[in-house]
C-alpha cells in the first residue's frame, strides 16, 4: 500500500473497537483525524496512536464540515451498533445510524472528499438460508440494525449516482479482535466468550449453539477498508473469512487456546439473530484485492493474548 502521509483522512467512530484499529493502521501512511462522542467507543482505544481526535456526533452536521474540510477518505465506521441494542431502542438505533449516516454523505459531498467507506453488515442478509451470502442477492433484515444498515447502503448507492460521490459499503461478517469491548450487555460473542473463561466462567451461548459465523479477523476487514478506498471500486462487497464455524465449536477453541474446559450454559435465543452466516468474498477479491490473511484460530490467538494483557 502507498505511503501518503501528509494527506488527511477521517474516521467516524474512530474511538471504537473496528475505528480505532483502522485509525492506528491508516496513521502509518496518513494525517488521521477520529471523530467519536465516546457513546460506545473508548478515548483509551486511541492511547499511543499518532491521531488528532474531535470529540463529538456524527449528527453535529457542523463539526462534519469542519473536520472532513481537506479530507480524501472518510471512513464511516461510526454507528449504534448490536442488533440486540436495536431491538430494546429501535428509535435511537434509526437516529444516529440512518440520519448520522446521511450527515456524513451530506458533509463528504459538500467538502469534496474523494471517497467514502461505509461499514455496512452481514445482518442485511436476515436469516435467507442459501449460502454463501452473495451481494446479488435480495436483503431481508431481521432487525432495526439491519435495516438501519441497508437504508446506509443505499445513500451510499444514490449520493454515488445522483452527486458522483464514489462510495463503498462493505457487508462485514462478524468482526472480532483487539479493543473490542466485552464489559456491554449487547458485548458480541467472542470477546463474551473470552472474559468468560478466563475469569473461570463457561461461556454462556443463546440457543442451540449450532448457529454459524464467518468470523473475521479485525486487521482483515482494517485492510479491506484502506483497499477499497484506494481503489476505483464502488458498491457494496462482502469481507469475511469465506469459512463458518457453529458456537460450540468457538467455545471448544477459546477453551481450548485459554487451557481451561467448561460445559456451556445455554439460555434462550436472541430476537433478530441469524441462524447461519457465510460469505462469497469474491466481488472483493475482484474489485480491490481483498484476501483474508488470518484464520479463526490464528486471529483467537492474537484476541485472547490482547485480553490477557490488559
Amino acid at each position: 500500500m502507498p505511503t501518503c502521509l501528509g494527506m488527511k483522512v477521517v474516521v467516524t467512530g474512530g474511538a471504537g473497537f473496528i475505528g480505532s484499529n483502522l485509525a492506528q493502521e491508516l496513521s502509518k501512511r496518513y494525517e488521521v483525524t477520529v471523530i467519536d462522542d465516546l457513546a460506545t467507543g473508548r478515548e483509551s482505544n486511541l492511547a499511543g496512536l499518532d491521531v488528532k481526535f474531535a470529540r463529538g456526533s456524527i449528527l453535529d452536521t457542523d463539526l462534519l464540515e469542519q473536520v472532513f474540510s481537506d479530507a480524501r477518505y472518510v471512513f464511516h465506521q461510526a454507528a449504534l451498533p448490536s442488533v440486540q441494542r436495536s431491538v430494546d431502542d429501535p428509535a435511537r438505533t434509526n437516529l444516529v445510524n440512518v440520519n448520522g449516516t446521511l450527515n456524513v454523505l451530506v458533509a463528504a459531498r459538500d467538502t469534496g472528499v474523494k471517497k467514502v467507506v461505509f461499514a455496512s453488515s452481514s445482518s442485511v442478509y436476515g436469516d435467507t438460508p442459501t449460502l454463501p451470502k452473495r451481494e446479488a442477492m435480495i436483503p431481508d433484515p431481521k432487525s432495526p440494525y439491519a435495516v438501519t444498515k441497508l437504508a446506509g447502503e443505499h445513500y451510499c448507492r444514490v449520493f454515488s449516482s445522483l452527486y458522483g460521490l464514489p462510495t463503498v459499503a462493505l457487508r462485514y461478517f462478524n468482526v472480532f479482535g483487539p479493543r473490542q469491548d466485552p464489559t456491554s450487555q449487547y458485548a458480541a460473542v467472542i470477546p463474551n466468550f473470552i472474559t468468560r473463561v478466563l475469569g473461570g466462567e463457561p461461556p454462556v451461548i443463546h440457543g442451540d449453539g449450532r448457529q454459524t459465523r464467518d468470523f473475521t479477523f479485525v486487521r482483515d476487514v482494517v485492510a479491506a477498508n484502506i483497499l477499497a478506498a484506494e481503489s476505483d471500486a464502488v458498491g457494496v462487497f462482502n469481507i469475511a473469512c469465506q469459512r463458518r464455524v457453529d458456537l460450540l465449536e468457538l467455545a471448544d477453541r477459546i477453551m481450548g487456546l485459554v487451557g481451561t474446559r467448561h460445559d456451556p450454559v445455554h439460555e434462550d435465543p436472541r430476537p433478530g439473530d441469524v441462524r447461519d452466516s457465510l460469505a462469497d468474498i469474491s466481488l472483493a477479491s475482484e474489485a480491490f484485492g481483498y484476501a483474508p490473511h488470518y484464520s479463526l484460530t490464528d486471529g483467537l490467538k492474537e484476541t485472547i493474548q490482547w485480553f490477557t494483557s490488559t
